[in-house]
């Protein structure tokens, strides 16, 4: 039975509360509960950056040189984009969409103002490989282009495959259940929890 639908976005921000970084249980709740918040400079760059990766959309926007070395690093040929994955873990939904998928691997584009190694080691985007190994994914790969604030940029690659541990995210979505039930009263985004007999499939829930 599901009891409850996570997604890559609000595990990673809850990471982040379990870490003890600079957010507050009140700030976690608004991120549970969806409340709308203004898009940063980074977060629409991102998204025109993937658009000029994928579709070509506005790619004049951005170096020439960045948009040959992330497409040279994509899977040819791409078989889908924006693929829905989900993936029973207990009694959670894990759920989301990837960038794109080639026959072997699976791709999200990144950007960042300033790269370190390993960012991604334990994001919960690596569960995406779990939920495409049935469609014959291998591996997950995180390709970062870098814009540094002095108008220099680079590529980075991150890859994991199916042995790459994963107990630090089963752990983290064990916590976010306890967080959850702890706070029920406040939580307003029904679409978390799953109601007795309610289907759970979350392409029809978002």
């Amino acid at each position: 039975m599901i009891n409850y639908r996570f997604y890559p976005s609000l595990l990673n921000v809850f990471a982040r509360y379990v870490r003890g970084e600079n957010l507050s249980a009140q700030e976690l709740i608004d991120s549970i509960n969806r409340v709308p918040t203004p898009s940063t400079a980074a977060q629409e760059r991102g998204v025109s950056f993937e658009e000029a990766v994928v579709k070509g959309t506005n790619e004049d926007r951005f170096d020439p040189e960045i948009i040959r070395k992330v497409r040279k690093l994509l899977p040819r040929p791409i078989v889908d984009t924006q693929v829905y994955c989900q993936w029973q873990i207990d009694d959670v939904l894990f759920y989301g969409y990837v960038d794109l998928i080639g026959k072997f691997k699976a791709v999200d584009l990144k950007t960042t103002a300033s790269y370190q190694a390993g960012r991604f080691t334990h994001n919960h985007q690596n569960l995406y490989l779990h939920a495409l190994k049935r469609k014959g994914i291998k591996l997950m790969e995180y390709v970062i282009a870098e814009f540094q604030h002095d108008g220099r940029s680079d590529v980075y690659v991150e890859s994991y495959s199916l042995t790459h541990p994963i107990d630090k995210q089963l752990e983290e979505i064990r916590l976010l259940k306890a967080f959850l039930e702890e706070h029920r009263s406040l939580i307003t985004d029904r679409k978390i929890f799953v109601s007795p007999g309610e289907d759970a499939d979350a392409r029809r829930k978002v």
